[in-house]
């Protein structure tokens, strides 16, 4: 299945901003997230289509995710 996938930030080093990507269709947002090797410690929030999720929710085919790391800062 064809999922959009948009990281943020310091996910964007060595890897992409936005690309379309092929995945089997039981695919959750982790598989994405372990395939592309984003840092587990700097992990922060999930978007997709625009409404938060969890790591354990599994993606359908035409998804935009949003992968974003933690922002640290004052």
């Amino acid at each position: 299945m064809d999922i959009n996938v948009k990281l943020v930030g310091l996910f964007q080093t060595g890897r992409f901003k936005q690309s379309h990507r092929d995945y089997p269709s039981t695919t959750n947002v982790q598989d994405v997230i372990d395939d592309l090797d984003l840092p587990q410690q700097h992990f922060g929030i999930v978007l997709i289509n625009g409404v938060h999720a969890d790591v354990d929710t599994l993606l359908s085919e035409g998804d935009h995710l949003v992968l974003m790391p933690v922002i640290d800062g004052g």
